[in-house]
């Protein structure tokens, strides 16, 4: 799944690099909930508030969510697991990087 813009195709690939990348700093959900995430596999996993939280999110998860970027809020992407960091982090001007 690719997210395109301008004409340049954007992979999971290369947004997965990124994600990898900024693991350990600080991301906002669009309530204003502060959390980070490690990426220890093909998945992340999310804390908050200094304890992990029981949820997993796959690579899958994020290559089929990029393909609905961007999207204007987390319900656009309801049907991924984890929407409201899924969209958090897709959406962050570090893993975007004016590509969507």
């Amino acid at each position: 799944m690719d997210s395109w813009h301008s004409g340049r195709v954007v992979g999971i690939d290369e947004v997965w690099a990124r994600i990898e990348r900024h693991a350990g700093r600080p991301f906002r959900t669009v309530t204003e909930l502060e959390f980070t995430y490690r990426v220890p596999g093909a998945y992340l996993r999310i804390t908050r508030e200094g304890r992990e939280i029981n949820r997993s999110l796959s690579r899958t998860n994020f290559a089929r969510a990029l393909a609905s970027m961007p999207a204007d809020r987390p319900t656009d992407i309801k049907d991924r697991q984890g929407p409201a960091y899924t969209w958090a982090i897709l959406m962050d001007d570090r893993i975007r990087q004016h590509d969507w």
